[in-house]
C-alpha cells in the first residue's frame, strides 16, 4: 500500500532530498513555509490544524523546517533571541505532534529534525543546542506516551555537504553529509517500526 506523506520544509535543502527520496513510492505532499504547493506556519495552532484538516488521512507526517533559530555570542543572546529559537523549530515541532494527535489515524508517524549541535556544539550555538536538546527530549517521552499505535523519530544530521560553503566557517573539522543521505534516515523512520529514536546522520 502506497503510503501518504505529509513533507513540511519541502523547499529546503532536506526537503527536497526527502522528496526526491520518497517520490518514487509514496504519494508526497509538499508543503513550505511560505512557497510551495501548500503552506503552514508552523508557529501557528491554528494554521497547523488548517493543514490537518486538509490532509487528515496521512500515514506520516515530516518536518524538517529550521528557521528562525539564533546563532549569536552567548554574551550577546537575549532572552528575546532564545524565545525566538524556540517558537518554529522547538515548539512549531512539538505543536505538529499534538494536534496531529487530535486530528489525524491512530497510526501515522511523525518524524522531527534536529541537528548536532546540542551533542557537539559550537560557539554562538547556545540556542540551537537548546532547542535540539528539547525536541529530541519530547521525542523521546512522547514515544511511551502515544494515546495509539502512532509513532515518533528524530533525524539528527551533520553539517550538510550542500551547505558547507556557506558555513564552513563556524564548523571547522566538521566532516559533511549529503542531503541525500540524510532522506534515507526520514525514509526508515517513515517505513519501519521504531519509535522514540534519535537516527543520527553523519556524525
Amino acid at each position: 500500500m502506497t503510503k501518504k506523506v505529509l513533507v513540511i520544509g519541502a523547499t529546503g535543502t532536506i526537503g527536497k532530498a526527502i522528496i526526491a527520496e520518497l517520490e518514487r513510492d509514496c504519494d508526497v505532499i509538499k508543503v513550505g513555509g511560505s512557497s510551495g504547493d501548500h503552506t503552514v506556519d508552523i508557529a501557528s495552532s491554528d494554521s497547523i490544524v488548517e493543514l490537518y484538516n486538509k490532509f487528515n488521512d496521512v500515514d506520516a507526517v515530516v518536518c524538517a523546517a529550521a528557521r528562525g533559530i539564533v546563532f549569536a555570542p552567548l554574551s550577546e543572546m537575549t532572552r528575546d533571541d532564545y524565545l525566538q529559537s524556540m517558537q518554529s523549530k522547538q515548539l512549531g515541532q512539538i505543536d505538529l505532534v499534538v494536534q496531529g494527535l487530535k486530528l489525524l489515524g491512530k497510526d501515522v508517524s511523525f518524524t522531527l529534525t534536529t541537528g548536532l549541535l546540542n551533542c557537539d556544539p559550537i560557539a554562538t550555538g547556545t540556542a540551537a543546542a537548546m532547542v535540539n536538546g528539547a525536541v529530541e527530549g519530547f521525542a523521546c517521552a512522547a514515544a511511551i506516551d502515544m494515546p495509539a499505535q502512532q509513532r515518533i523519530n528524530v533525524v539528527s544530521p551533520a553539517l550538510l555537504l550542500e551547505a558547507l560553503e556557506k558555513y564552513r566557517n563556524f564548523f571547522p573539522g566538521y566532516p559533511p553529509v549529503p542531503a541525500a543521505t540524510v532522506a534515507l534516515a526520514y525514509r526508515k523512520s517513515i517505513m519501519g517500526h521504531q519509535t522514540g529514536q534519535i537516527i543520527r546522520v553523519g556524525w
